[in-house]
């Protein structure tokens, strides 16, 4: 099923990583960088998020990343509802296949898609929501707010990816 979407990107840009990783990030769309390379989180926001990964002991290729839209809004806009709804399927058909015990939301759309809740991310990160068959949800905010905003939405989203070392241990996992 295609979407609008369809005509305006360069290509799909499904995920990347570890199809057994224990650890799943989940961010917005792809933006221009990430719809050249095919790959997600590349840009700026790429390497803040890469950053913090390693900050928790792990390697990029120890987890894997996609995005709640599969193709790059123009001018990386705001997903719209449709667009949510037809990339969605996708999206639960990679969490179905990588399994992960935790999943990082990363920002907005992707907290509210998949804790099916209308609170924003600021209301929502901070703690770990359980989710989902056993899983343990972290929402946090998206890389790219914390390069704009900087001083303690930075601090913010450290302790979050301190909640997602946490969980990986409890869960007995590799972290």
């Amino acid at each position: 099923m295609a979407c609008s979407l369809a005509q305006t990107r360069t290509q799909v840009v499904f995920g990347t990583g570890d199809p057994q990783a224990d650890l799943m990030f989940v961010g917005e769309a792809p933006g221009h960088d990430e719809d050249l390379a095919g790959e997600p989180f590349v840009g700026r926001a790429g390497k803040l998020l890469t950053q913090m990964i390693e900050e928790i002991g792990l390697r990029r290729a120890d987890v894997y990343i996609a995005n709640v839209l599969k193709c790059r809004p123009p001018g990386n806009r705001d997903p719209e509802a449709v667009e949510i709804v037809t990339c969605r399927p996708y999206l639960e058909g990679q969490i179905e296949a990588i399994d992960p015990k935790v999943v990082v939301a990363l920002g907005n759309f992707a907290a509210r898609l998949l804790l099916d809740t209308r609170e924003g991310i600021t209301r929502l990160r901070g703690r770990e929501h359980v989710w989902r068959e056993g899983r343990v949800l972290i929402p946090t905010f998206h890389p790219s707010a914390v390069l704009r905003q900087r001083g303690e939405a930075l601090a913010q989203m450290r302790a979050d990816f301190v909640l997602v070392k946490r969980a990986l241990r409890r869960l007995a996992v590799r972290a």
